[in-house]
């Protein structure tokens, strides 16, 4: 018969797997309050502090436990490329990936925090990989985006990437020029006002004069490559709704492809994501930190938690039971929120006895 695992065994089975793929790079002492930190993050399902604290498996107070997340969170630097490389070894898949550029945006006091999110599309959500946090809440730059990409190339290369998807924001000469300088296929959304060049006839005109007469459904994909910010590209368009209206939809694309709209339809994944780090899951607005430096070291803590629970989520959606799907054809619940609401009960339910089974999951 199964014994019941202690608060320590259950951390340091944490701790095993997190030295395997880390090991090198954080020592035990972190490791084990990165594993403590993420266990009681599952359970508290909030980034406040003292909530954690006082949800710590420790023999430890919760008064001496929050001093040691605070100084971990203020003293330790920890290397976001690391925990996106402990992300990418732990992907379901790694090939073919379709990219998606996005954005968040939280006030703490007077202050904008952005996390500017570089994520990978996989079955309903997008595992968040690699980010930069911006002090302001408008768009990203050209140069910001470049950065990211080319962080994930010097990462992982460039042969695993299938493409790349973003929303209207994401544009700009230079941004367009190195997408297609490195032949990254991508499919981004554009303003339906941008002026757009045709060759074939020698004018500029509005690009959504393109796809005048479109009825809603409809996708429609323009026959002839295009010039949009002096950059060659191709259209496609669907007629879809928003609150009730018609809304065209509009997307450059770096080849002639009858596949783009669908393509593109696949960027809601990270909105998916960014509901579950806020405020479907860990609550990141809860934070009161301001320091840019402190909140890069509490998303990676955030997004290794994450991965867990989708992770454990995917595994009983494939193979315990099935998420419900209710009369309007949407899941009951998301992946994520499925495995969360396991591994919470994993922790505070006494009588549960497979918390082994549910820490494998994460390296599976």
């Amino acid at each position: 018969m199964a014994k019941n695992i202690s608060p320590t065994d259950k951390s340091s089975k944490l701790v095993s797997l997190l030295d395997a793929q880390l090991g090198k790079k954080i020592n035990k002492a972190r490791l084990k309050l990165i594993a403590l930190f993420i266990l009681a993050l599952c359970k508290v399902q909030t980034v406040s502090f003292h909530k954690l604290a006082g949800a710590f498996d420790s023999s430890s107070k919760s008064e001496s436990s929050l001093r040691r997340v605070q100084r971990f969170i203020a003293g330790f630097e920890l290397c976001s490329d690391v925990i996106a490389q402990l992300i990418f070894s732990l992907l379901p898949e790694k090939t073919n990936l379709k990219l998606i550029l996005d954005r968040t945006n939280w006030m703490v006091g007077k202050q904008n925090i952005t996390i500017f999110m570089l994520a990978i599309a996989y079955r309903g959500v997008a595992f968040p990989l690699l980010f930069s946090l911006l002090d302001k809440k408008g768009n990203s730059t050209c140069e910001q985006r470049i950065t990211l990409i080319e962080r994930f190339v010097r990462l992982f290369g460039k042969d695993c990437v299938d493409c790349l998807l973003g929303d209207r924001e994401f544009v700009g000469q230079k941004w367009i020029q190195f997408l297609n300088a490195n032949k990254i296929r991508y499919y981004l959304r554009i303003r339906n006002n941008f002026k757009v060049f045709l060759p074939h006839s020698n004018k500029e005109i509005r690009v959504s004069w393109l796809f005048q007469g479109l009825k809603i459904g409809e996708i429609r994909h323009y026959n002839h490559i295009v010039k949009i910010k002096g950059e060659y590209c191709y259209l496609s368009a669907t007629l879809g709704k928003k609150d009730g209206k018609p809304e065209l939809v509009i997307i450059i694309s770096y080849t002639k492809n009858d596949q783009a709209i669908l393509h593109y339809k696949q960027r809601w994944q990270i909105e998916c994501c960014f509901k579950a780090m806020k405020s479907s899951g860990f609550d990141m607005e809860n934070t009161h930190l301001q320091d840019l430096k402190r909140i890069e070291t509490l998303l990676c803590l955030v997004m290794i938690a994450f991965v867990w629970c989708y992770k454990v989520g995917d595994y009983l959606d494939k193979y315990v039971k099935k998420i419900t799907i209710k009369k309007h054809e949407h899941r009951a619940k998301s992946v994520f929120k499925y495995g969360l609401e396991d591994i919470a009960n994993c922790l505070l339910n006494e009588y549960r006895k497979d918390y082994d089974e549910v820490v494998k999951i994460f390296v599976m």
